[in-house]
């Protein structure tokens, strides 16, 4: 949390043309720092000008100036946030604290208009608020991603597992092959020892033999050649078997998916644009009320003290003169705008009018921001559907390539297989009749050896194709290991994922109703025992789908005079009651999300309608969370704090 006040040195704050301020300079000490006078004269937009220099857009311009700046000088370093008017709009530039003050915004700068006060003040999605700073959307991506490579890993190590039962069998296999080639090899070398003995007296008879011998080593050769075609043709035809059971398989995910309507994500994209346009045109909308607003609070409360000024600085007017002006002044107020005196119960009726058409846009704002969310959600959806429909029909044309080609291939392969059945036919022939014009035994023997060699040649092409299989799958073994340790690390990252939000979640219930607790027993509202929040589920839309979906209920329990407790509504809570909630809620989305590690400012405004008494006991429980605490107070109400407590009275 808050660093210890030894180690946080005082800030300078230079402001000039922000909200009511025209120029100031003030220097806030660590701690809590109270801004207080007479009238709320600039005290908010002295906490909208410190806004402005952390990065928050929630500042406004002087209404008569059409350039502002805030300076900001924070542990040796100087941040600027500069304001200026473009036509209808004003344009901020500059190098403020922060990049993105979301999180300043919704849990540090605690205004009247703070998202988390109108939360509860409103019964409104508790829970949106609290999970606004997380990147759902990206956690859900790299969960997605985490799945894919656990079901990679996963059939990666299943094949190898299936290779890993195949090792027996081809082990059994290769000792077979083995045997049998030390068999033929024993054969073969009797039957070249009974030819060299044959030969030792019919040399002349071998020199005849000759031609045979060629066609039989032909024939040889041949026959080799064919079993190698048809091997090839084989291996084909299970390559396509393989190749249709997949294709298969993707014909039918495709005929199950249904291709996107031309021009759907264009429309959406259409609709998601003229929203945000909308919600621009609310946000500048609000912003200027909220200017107008500031502007005639500023006025109304300054109405009075100007004209006891101008009277004490006329000596001419007469004691009745000033009695009458100053009677005049309890009732009506010199309007701005044209002149006229007004009643000063219709300005105030007006602002009231103007806070509700604030808070009216506040909402559509909200309501826009979900409809939005909404179609994009609707358009992720649309395009991911889009993405595996076009990758499967790009995934069947080249299976069906495939095939035809490799049809091809056997097409030309049985070609030369029938070629060589055909020159197979021929030697045989010549051989037999070669055969037939010498019974020799020599001839017997050599035919023998012939027959012997090509066998033994098989066994052996057979052995190197076994062993060279058995090879593989060891290499490939030795990864699986590697795979088990990688899958492990994939399901560790994927549960820290998955839990994050969970835990997000349950931090933030169990640090408001910690907070809420201590609190309560602090400020000792009468009948009220506890506020908490609940996590429920309800059902939602997304796109076309219903989907279930957490949410923040907040509870309110009362007791009665005879000590019955009953469960309330969030509209029977008391205005002060209803601040303190707001406020206990933020600072758990503050703690949650560790703002305090970002942001070394806390603000709160806006909390008359608490007492006093309360005010100071609600504040100094605040201390510590943040290294410097800045609340605007009236006078009465800043009278209950300490006076230990640093006061900025001039602004």
């Amino acid at each position: 949390m808050a660093q210890g006040k030894s180690t946080v040195e005082p800030v300078t704050i230079d402001v000039q043309n922000i909200g009511g301020i025209d120029q100031t300079s003030v220097e806030i000490d660590p701690g809590i720092s109270i801004l207080t006078g007479r009238n709320a004269t600039n005290r908010t937009s002295f906490l909208q000008a410190v806004m402005a220099v952390v990065g928050s857009n929630n500042a406004t311009l002087k209404a008569n100036a059409d350039e502002g700046a805030v300076d900001l000088e924070l542990n040796g370093e100087t941040y600027t946030r500069n304001l200026s008017r473009q036509g209808d709009q004003v344009i901020t530039d500059g190098d403020p604290y922060l990049e993105d003050p979301t999180l300043a915004d919704l849990f540090a700068f605690l205004l009247e208009t703070n998202e988390c006060r109108q939360a509860v003040a409103n019964d409104d999605d508790l829970r949106e608020i609290i999970m606004r700073p997380v990147d759902t959307g990206e956690i859900d991506r790299q969960i997605s991603e985490l799945e894919d490579e656990k079901d990679r890993i996963d059939s990666k190590i299943s094949t190898l597992d299936e290779y890993s039962n195949q090792l027996p069998q081809l082990e059994s296999e290769k000792r077979d092959i083995e045997d049998r080639i030390s068999e033929k090899e024993e054969k073969l070398a009797n039957k070249r020892s009974q030819l060299e003995e044959i030969d030792k007296g019919i040399e002349e008879s071998k020199k005849e033999n000759e031609e045979l011998d060629t066609k039989m080593t032909k024939l040889q050769q041949t026959r080799s050649r064919l079993n190698s075609t048809q091997q090839e043709i084989q291996s084909e035809r299970e390559s396509i078997d393989a190749l249709e059971d997949d294709l298969t398989d993707k014909q039918s995910q495709f005929d199950d998916l249904e291709p996107i309507p031309d021009g759907r994500v264009s429309i959406l994209e259409e609709k998601m644009q003229r929203l945000r346009g909308q919600v621009e045109e609310i946000e500048q909308t609000t912003t200027e009320l909220q200017s107008v607003i500031q502007f005639n609070n500023n006025f109304v409360n300054e109405a009075k003290p100007e004209v006891v000024s101008q009277l004490h600085s006329d000596p001419d007017t007469t004691d009745g003169a000033v009695t009458d002006e100053l009677l005049s002044t309890e009732e009506d107020i010199t309007c701005w705008t044209c002149g006229t005196r007004v009643a000063q119960e219709q300005i105030e009726s007006n602002l009231e009018e103007l806070r509700s058409l604030q808070e009216e846009k506040i909402q559509k704002q909200q309501s826009l921001k979900q409809n939005i969310k909404e179609l994009q959600n609707e358009k992720n959806d649309l395009q991911e559907r889009q993405k595996s429909y076009d990758q499967l029909e790009r995934s069947i044309e080249r299976t069906e390539t495939e095939i035809d080609e490799r049809r091809e291939t056997i097409e030309s392969l049985q070609s030369k297989e029938e070629d060589l059945s055909n020159e197979i036919s021929q030697l045989e022939s010549d051989v037999e009749s070669l055969q037939e014009e010498d019974h020799s035994e020599v001839l017997e023997v050599q035919e023998r050896i012939n027959y012997l060699e090509f066998e033994l040649q098989d066994l052996k092409s057979e052995l190197d194709s076994v062993e060279d299989e058995i090879e593989s799958i060891q290499d490939q073994l030795g990864e699986r290991e590697d795979l088990k340790i990688q899958r492990e690390d994939v399901i560790a990252e994927l549960e820290d994922l998955r839990t994050h939000i969970e835990q997000l979640q349950k931090q933030s219930i169990a640090e408001f109703n910690e907070h809420m607790e201590a609190v309560l027993d602090l400020l000792g509202y009468d009948n009220l025992e506890r506020i908490w929040i609940e996590r429920t589920q309800e059902s939602v839309r997304e796109g076309r789908r219903k989907v279930d979906q957490d949410r923040f209920t907040l509870h309110i329990v009362r007791s009665n005079e005879s000590g019955t407790v009953y469960e309330d509504t969030v509209d029977h809570l008391s205005e002060s009651e209803r601040e303190v909630t707001g406020v206990v809620f933020a600072l758990a989305g503050y703690l949650v999300h560790e703002v305090y590690e970002r942001v070394p400012f806390m603000l709160i405004d806006s909390i008359e309608a608490i007492d006093a008494k309360r005010i100071a006991d609600l504040v100094e429980y605040l201390e510590g969370y943040a290294d410097y605490l800045i609340v605007a107070l009236l006078e009465e109400d800043a009278a209950a704090l300490g006076e230990s407590y640093s006061r900025i009275t001039k602004i």
